[in-house]
């Protein structure tokens, strides 16, 4: 038995509980009344509360939304959150064991995720690097953010998954840890595909090895495919929702399994090839396997290019364009995407140099992941969060080297490594006195809205979930991209008198909020006449 895992295990819960206690004890007010840091996390707790008071398990619909909008997500995504209500709730009663939940689940999982950070650390770098990465891993913002109290949202468990993948890449090469990298791939899948792009870089530096003949690297490719074959299955047998066969590939739909399905086909063909096949020969037939699936995606799986192209222009300047997470470094303000992509830069900098000197397998696999990672940080910010946290063993390496070299040297490399300092640098940055940027979109919900008559509210698009959450009212716009209709109809309303009725009618409306220029004060209610 590996003595290590216990020490990483109980740094990691440490660590997770240190910060924890004083996040939770800084928004114990927010939490208390839960008031999520996110409006996907007020969405994933009202999409929990369906289903424990009776909505069918493949029913993702919000059926208060917009006359009813599935909701790209999956259940598997709610079991976490659902699991701690349902067993909390008969001690504590349903509103504690909630706030239980939202706080509890969100710092399990980073926990795990600090544990796999120290047992890639050691892999790579060799135990002394594996402390010192979980610490830096524990402030490497802004992957630290998803890991907040309230954050309920599927980020993190989807980090804790690619992390999971990323350790059974770079272990031994085995059937078990294939089959191992093969599950985790399609859990994540299950829960969503936004690391699906790194996901497909792991499983290319398989078939690379593969194509080299690599010692095991055969039996590690049937057991990536036997793995994933079966989570493909269990998607499509257990998860899969009413809705299943529809133009999306945002989630698990029909289309992204059958790209999904199509990859893990290409990879079971590769294992007919007969093992005296030369290096070139597996070379021409891995590439040619990659350059099949990518025909298959644009021929067969058109909706998979552009997972979110059937978002409305409209929506896509006056909406999407101002999502935090979703902007580009183009698009985003300077002092954001350098709070962002600073300690991602530095470890992706350090890695260059690191893999450049050593030539170690271990260090090119994390080099490489990590590269992608920031590269769609640079198309959409989310990409920071794997890359703050992929970054954490290399940095662990150079304070590790800086130790001998002086306590400047060491006080420098402790400060390119801790991520937290990037945002604070970043508010440095901004001039008092630069522009805002757009108006927000959500403010605070007006006193005795949940009183009123059951009705339909049109509110502002960030508005909705919260809405959904406190009052038992209907919504007609809420920030999810299938919502095209409803977004418009918020975007548009207070255009005119005759468009405003024209959309009240068209939607059923009974209440309009509107959000006042003072920041933090309630919205503006205003009752229609029936």
């Amino acid at each position: 038995m590996d003595r290590s895992r216990p020490l990483d295990l109980v740094r990691a819960l440490g660590l997770a509980l240190v910060l924890g206690l004083a996040w939770t004890v800084r928004d114990r007010a927010n939490l208390s009344a839960l008031a999520l840091p996110d409006t996907d996390d007020v969405m994933r707790l009202v999409q929990i509360r369906d289903w424990l008071a009776g909505q069918a398990w493949r029913d993702l619909t919000q059926h208060r939304l917009a006359d009813g909008l599935p909701i790209h997500w999956t259940r598997l995504g709610d079991l976490g959150p659902a699991a701690l209500i349902g067993a909390l709730a008969p001690w504590l009663g349903r509103h504690a064991a909630e706030v239980a939940a939202v706080t509890a689940w969100p710092l399990l999982l980073f926990a795990l995720a600090l544990f796999l950070v120290q047992r890639i650390a050691r892999v790579v770098g060799g135990p002394a690097l594996a402390g010192i990465a979980a610490v830096i891993a524990a402030i490497a913002y802004p992957a630290t953010t998803v890991f907040a109290p309230g954050r309920i949202d599927h980020h993190g468990l989807q980090l804790v998954l690619l992390l999971a993948g990323l350790l059974a890449l770079l272990g031994p090469a085995t059937l078990g840890r294939g089959a191992w990298q093969g599950a985790v791939a399609a859990t994540g899948f299950i829960v969503g595909l936004e690391t699906a792009p790194l996901v497909l870089t792991m499983a290319a530096t398989l078939l690379w090895r593969w194509s080299r003949a690599e010692q095991g690297a055969r039996a590690r490719l049937a057991g990536l495919v036997l793995g994933a074959g079966a989570g493909l299955i269990v998607a499509r047998v257990v998860f899969a929702p009413t809705l299943w066969v529809q133009p999306w590939c945002d989630g698990l739909t029909a289309q992204a399994w059958h790209a999904a399905a199509a990859g893990i086909g290409g990879a079971a063909l590769l294992l007919l090839v007969p093992e005296s096949a030369s290096r070139r020969t597996r070379t021409v037939l891995a590439a040619a396997s990659l350059v099949g699936m990518a025909l298959f995606a644009a021929l067969a799986t058109p909706g998979c290019l552009a997972p979110y192209g059937g978002v409305d222009p409209v929506l896509a300047t006056r909406w999407l364009a101002h999502v935090g997470e979703a902007q580009s470094i183009r698009s985003a303000p300077l002092p954001t995407s350098f709070a962002y992509l600073g300690v991602a830069a530095a470890g992706l900098l350090t890695g260059v140099r690191r893999f450049h000197r050593d030539r170690h397998e271990g260090w090119g696999v994390l080099l490489l992941v990590q590269a992608v990672a920031v590269v769609i940080a640079c198309v959409q910010l989310r990409g920071a969060y794997p890359a703050a946290l992929l970054a954490a063993p290399v940095l662990a390496s150079v304070v590790v080297a800086a130790r001998d070299r002086g306590a400047i040297r060491l006080a420098l490399a402790w400060t390119a490594s801790a991520g937290m300092l990037y945002p604070i640098a970043a508010q440095a940055m901004t001039p008092p006195t630069s522009p805002a940027g757009p108006a927000p979109t959500a403010c605070a919900l007006p006193p005795g809205l949940a009183r009123l008559p059951r009705g339909v509210v049109l509110a502002p698009i960030d508005l909705g979930p919260r809405i959904l959450l406190d009052t038992p009212h209907g919504i007609v716009a809420a920030p999810y991209h299938r919502n095209n209709a409803g977004n418009l109809a918020a975007l548009r309303y207070g255009q005119d008198a005759d468009t405003d009725a024209a959309i009240a009618r068209a939607w059923g409306v009974r209440y309009v909020l509107t959000c006042p220029a003072t920041a933090g004060a309630p919205a503006l209610l205003k009752a229609l006449p029936r």
